[in-house]
């Protein structure tokens, strides 16, 4: 369970900035929207199920989650991946001197085995400037701190000892106390690879989890479930082999695009089965009627020649939703409401606010324009985040709960109105119909 992510020198951010998770004390319009989209984790603590973020083109919510991803494939990937010396491919901030020559900053705070974790660490491309790991039931205790060279373990943190002279300056301690199978290293390690973090505009990674799942019945009912609770009109969806050269099962001219979109999908399916020579394809099913609009068969639609985006991204975020819904996961997606309708967008949200769909308290936080879904009765004002360029073009991060905001506010319409900030100024454009004219 994630309580919230910070970072600082990193693409639009120039200082520190954190996306929490801990409820706020406050109340929604709606007591079922408290009672909904919060749950408890300690005595003192509540948390969010989703938060939502707003703001401008190019205001940073991209940024924000391209850290979060950026963060979670160092810590995964930072030994196995480089050598030393190797440079490391972090972003600065680039519109002041100030961090020119100063590291960027990342930090998560989650709940893990009962227990509350504080991990961070400051990079720059060259090497790593410190690194720590905190724990805590009650009371924060140090398990490492990091300075340069310097490493500074506790007597709890055994699992780390005498590793320090394996760690590179361009590698991450935690990362190499995995590696030599530390157990809470490796629990943390396993925490930040179950973080998935996907943009709505590329679908291929998270499609290929759901086509996985829709191999085995256990976890295919499911997702055809919630396809068709969406009305898009398919009754079933199947994954099918494919022979070497086949590339495309239905029949017509492949759309722009879908050439190089499903050899890149069966590339990477080619990879993870084991059957060599075969890759696998996609097919919905939909009824088929007589002249008395009878149903009378099953036809057998190409996903990639015969749906709509639309659908495409549907069914393919299907395979992670339900897998957060159903073991408490955390689902971070950039653009979500992108190729989706309103009401589609709405649904998602409400599916992991809610109790009844959404017992194990899984996690949602996404970047979105989709004012429709900015509602007091879906979102407490703890909820939905707002990002804005200053005059330096820094990124600032902020939430609704910040403003004296009443319950029942018309938030999507406020938003619009420019009442919190984080909107696109245009200007104006009468010297366009000027020029046109002309």
């Amino acid at each position: 369970m994630l309580i919230e992510f910070s970072v600082g020198n990193y693409r639009s951010f120039h200082e520190i900035v954190t996306l929490s998770m801990a409820a706020a004390k406050l109340k929604a319009k709606y007591e079922s929207v408290d009672a909904d989209n919060v749950f408890p984790v300690t005595e003192s603590m509540n948390l969010l199920k989703s938060a939502a973020i707003y703001g401008a083109n190019a205001s940073g919510k991209s940024n924000l989650i391209r850290a979060m991803a950026f963060m979670r494939d160092f810590v995964i990937h930072s030994v196995m991946l480089s050598q030393a010396g190797d440079p490391i491919s972090v972003d600065p901030f680039r519109l002041s001197t100030t961090t020119e020559n100063a590291p960027s900053f990342f930090q998560m705070i989650f709940y893990m085995d009962g227990k509350r974790y504080r991990y961070g660490y400051e990079v720059d491309g060259q090497r790593i400037h410190s690194e720590w790991l905190y724990h805590a039931k009650k009371r924060e205790t140090r398990l490492f701190i990091r300075e340069g060279d310097d490493f500074d373990l506790s007597s709890v943190f055994k699992e780390g000892r005498g590793l320090e002279a394996r760690t590179r300056d361009n590698a991450l301690f935690l990362s190499v106390v995995a590696q030599f199978n530390g157990p809470t290293a490796k629990g943390i390690i396993g925490w930040f690879r179950d973080l998935r973090i996907m943009s709505g505009l590329e679908d291929v990674g998270y499609r290929l989890f759901t086509m996985q799942r829709l191999e085995s019945d256990d976890t295919r009912n499911p997702i055809v479930e919630l396809v068709r609770q969406l009305d898009v009109d398919i009754v079933d969806i199947r994954i099918e082999d494919v022979e070497p050269g086949v590339k495309f099962t239905g029949l017509g001219v492949p759309p722009p695009g879908a050439r190089s979109f499903v050899q890149k999908l069966q590339n990477l399916l080619s990879e993870s089965d084991s059957r060599i020579g075969k890759s696998k394809t996609l097919t919905t099913f939909h009824r088929k009627f007589d002249e008395h609009d009878q149903p009378v068969a099953l036809e057998a639609f190409d996903m990639d020649l015969h749906e709509s985006h639309g659908t495409q991204k549907l069914v393919a975020l299907a395979g992670p939703i339900l897998d957060a819904l159903t073991n408490g996961g955390i689902l971070i997606i950039d653009e979500l409401d992108a190729r989706l309708h309103p009401l589609m967008t709405c649904f998602l949200i409400r599916q992991v606010n809610s109790r009844a769909t959404n017992p194990e308290n899984a996690q949602l936080i996404f970047a979105t324009h989709n004012t429709n879904v900015l509602r007091n009765d879906i979102f407490r004002r703890d909820q939905i985040w707002f990002t804005e360029k200053d005059r330096y073009g820094a990124t600032v991060l902020y939430s609704l709960a910040e403003y004296k905001v009443r319950n029942d506010a018309s938030y999507g319409k406020d938003y619009i109105a420019g009442k919190y900030g984080a909107i696109p100024y245009l200007g104006s454009l009468e010297h366009l119909a000027d020029d046109i004219d002309g």
